[in-house]
């Protein structure tokens, strides 16, 4: 493959609802809990989609875990699906074809409701019990934490 280079395709434009939180492998998982807690205190709406691709599925898991032990009676149905992605290769030399190669992608979509969900669902979790549930203010969870640093 030294001698392709790989065509960098334009990002499709999707339109984000309220309620889907998108989980990247680069961002924090503090600044999609506080999202979230966003999403159901001040937008009041009943449930949040948390959605992620690839290195960035542990990532919405973990985020997932978060805010069901920071707020109450969460019930959850996961959803894994794959993508297949197309990526284009272009020749360096003359001489050469074009070069495609399929990839298949895994996805993972998480929706945290308020409300009961199907319990027939295969990927359905009932609510933590409250005992597990570390509830904390609202206020407090929007705002950010600490940096990078070591103390001090």
């Amino acid at each position: 493959m030294n001698k392709y280079r790989r065509v960098i395709k334009a990002k499709e434009e999707t339109v984000k609802d309220d309620t889907e939180v998108r989980v990247t492998s680069t961002g924090g998982v503090s600044n999609y809990v506080s999202r979230a807690v966003k999403v159901f205190t001040e937008l009041e709406k009943t449930y949040i989609t948390i959605t992620a691709s690839g290195n960035a599925i542990t990532k919405a898991v973990t985020t997932a875990e978060v805010i069901k032990r920071r707020l109450k009676g969460l019930h959850q149905i996961t959803t894994l699906t794959n993508q297949d992605v197309v990526d284009e290769f272009e020749p360096l030399e003359e001489g050469l074809e074009k070069v495609t190669e399929t990839r298949s992608l895994a996805c993972i979509t998480i929706k945290l409701s308020k409300d009961a969900l199907d319990t027939a669902d295969i990927g359905y979790q009932a609510p933590l019990d409250e005992a597990l549930v570390k509830e904390a203010d609202p206020e407090e969870l929007m705002k950010p934490r600490g940096g990078k640093g070591k103390g001090g």
